[in-house]
């Protein structure tokens, strides 16, 4: 009897490890249903990936066409980057981007606002001494604003183009397309190519879209040279030399939409740029550059008031040729910018029109010789102090000259009949305190001592802002 025990035994152990043709069938079933489970997780996981090396190669697109020296090379809270990133585009991808990520772009949305308070009525401030640009924004309505929104969309079109469209929606539900081009990423020899509407190259600040300034508003010599930030509907094109000293040269041209031109049949002139940088250490960056405008204008009108009073329109006919020269230096401890930073950052521009100059043209329309020299500057620091907390200052200030007014040289007309050319300097000192919790968000008190106004009035303007950005955040220019 016992030698049928362990007989007995192993077949009951057997019984208990090999399922039943039941059982089986069962186990198959679950285990299908964890194959498909894992089949799922796995193709998120991809999807997941795709769409984050697609922001990465939108991101790195962003930081070529800035065109950036070596170290610093990211404004706002600032990430590293590679100086040699345009010489990558030299070879294009071996392979094409063929899953259903491909058709999905990098959108973001710039949502802003404002408090404002002014000690002067905010409907009288204007710059004296220029002609209107349309461009001047001056404080802004008293109380509380909503500031001007961005939306911008963005992808790779394949191996060769990358396109970009970024439209403003202002506060009084009006949409302007600020910038909507493609560029390429696979010309040779360090070159790339844009065409569409975008940002000049010309100066430093140019190129920044709002959200990125450091001060809620623009110096005023943008506002006045350029009414605001000079665009162009054409074509650019830029080359960054295979050289450890950072160089990019530039030129572009357009059909002159933009104030100080006026729209033409063919191209409007053409401008120039040239940009230095490097590093000094391990600390400090810097960046030069140099940049030419030459444009014409026909019949460029704007508003004015006469020797009596009455509103009239007058226009300018002729050329319009500004030069600028702009540097930025950037100091962090052994490039940590998270930490502390420090950026000084300024601008010089001379501006000569001549031509001819029309009085009252919906009248008398007089016209006579008219030629002007106007200058402008600006010198800003900011400074992080603190990990997200950052000060700082910043003077700018305008010389309108004294133009040569044909109708009053010859006596036609009294120099009252141009109350708008009367020489003038308008200046202005702010103090800006911000607070950046996140690279997603920023809140900002400005203060400014501003003396624009012809009547000499000093204006002071106290402003909140707060800037949240959702989406895709792609590099800030150096």
């Amino acid at each position: 009897m016992r030698s049928f025990m362990p007989v007995a035994a192993l077949a009951a152990l057997t019984s208990a490890i090999l399922p039943s043709p039941g059982n089986a069938a069962d186990e198959i079933a679950t285990l299908r249903a964890e194959f498909e489970t894992l089949k799922i997780e796995y193709a998120d996981r991809v999807t997941a990936l795709e769409a984050r090396i697609e922001e990465l190669e939108s991101a790195s697109a962003g930081k070529a066409d800035s065109g950036s020296p070596p170290r610093n090379l990211v404004d706002g809270q600032n990430s590293p980057s590679d100086p040699q990133i345009a010489g990558a585009q030299e070879a294009p991808p071996s392979t094409s981007r063929s899953t259903a990520s491909a058709f999905n772009p990098a959108i973001s949305l710039i949502l802003g606002g404002t408090f404002v308070n002014t000690s002067e009525d905010p409907r009288s401030w204007r710059l004296s001494g220029f002609t209107p640009s349309d461009g001047e924004v001056g404080p802004g309505e008293r109380s509380f604003n909503l500031d001007e929104s961005e939306l911008a969309v963005s992808a790779n079109v394949d191996p060769y183009f990358t396109g970009t469209m970024i439209a403003a929606l202002s506060a009084e539900d009006e949409i302007e397309v600020e910038e909507a081009y493609v560029r390429t990423l696979a010309l040779p020899s360090g070159f790339t190519a844009k065409a569409g509407r975008f940002f000049s190259g010309l100066g430093y600040l140019n190129e920044v879209h709002r959200h990125a300034w450091d001060f809620i508003d623009q110096p005023f010599a943008y506002q006045v040279f350029f009414g605001g930030q000079y665009t162009q509907n054409g074509v650019q094109v830029k080359w960054l030399a295979p050289t450890d000293l950072f160089i990019e040269l530039g030129a572009e041209s357009g059909n002159g939409e933009t104030f100080p031109a006026t729209r033409r049949n063919a191209t409007n002139g053409g401008t120039f740029f040239v940009h230095f940088g490097g590093d000094l250490g391990d600390s400090t960056s810097w960046r030069a550059g140099a940049s030419y405008m030459d444009v014409r204008a026909a019949d460029r009108a704007y508003e004015d008031s006469n020797q009596f009073g009455s509103l009239v329109v007058d226009s300018f006919t002729g050329k319009s040729r500004t030069w600028a020269v702009d540097a930025v230096l950037k100091w962090s401890p052994y490039g940590d910018l998270a930490r502390r930073q420090l950026k000084v950052q300024g601008e010089y521009m001379h501006r000569r029109e001549d031509g001819q100059l029309a009085f009252d043209v919906e009248a008398l329309n007089l016209s006579d010789a008219y030629r002007s020299e106007q200058s402008g500057w600006y010198l800003q620091t900011v400074f992080q102090f603190l990990p997200r907390w950052r000060v700082g200052l910043r003077y700018d200030a305008l010389d309108s000259g004294s133009p040569n007014v044909g109708l009053v040289s010859s006596g036609q007309l009294p120099p009252d009949a141009f109350p708008l050319l009367r020489s003038s300097n308008p200046e202005r000192i702010s103090l800006m305190f911000d607070w950046n919790p996140s690279e997603f968000s920023r809140l900002r008190a400005q203060y400014d001592w501003d003396d624009a106004r012809a009547e000499g009035d000093r204006d002071r303007i106290f402003r909140l802002q707060y800037i949240f950005g959702i989406g895709a955040h792609g590099a800030h220019k150096y």
